[in-house]
C-alpha cells in the first residue's frame, strides 16, 4: 500500500469512528433508546462505546500524522 492510500484509509476510518463516538454521546445526552428486535440496548453500552470509539478516532488521526 502506498503512503497516500494509507492516509486516506486512516482519515476515513478516523472520521467514521468520530461519527460513531458522537452518536454514542448524543444517545447519552438525549437518552435515546435503541431497540434491536424486542431487546432494548442498555445505556451502559454507550458509556463503553463512546471512549472506545473516541480512542480509535484519536489513534487513526495520530497515525495519519506520522
Amino acid at each position: 500500500m502506498s503512503g497516500t492510500s494509507n492516509k486516506v484509509y486512516l482519515v476515513l476510518s478516523g472520521t467514521i469512528f468520530f461519527l460513531v463516538a458522537m452518536l454514542h454521546l448524543l444517545r447519552l445526552v438525549y437518552q435515546w433508546p435503541i431497540l434491536v428486535g424486542t431487546w432494548t440496548v442498555p445505556h451502559w453500552v454507550s458509556y463503553v462505546g463512546f471512549p472506545v470509539a473516541s480512542g480509535y478516532c484519536v489513534w487513526a488521526y495520530w497515525l495519519c500524522r506520522k
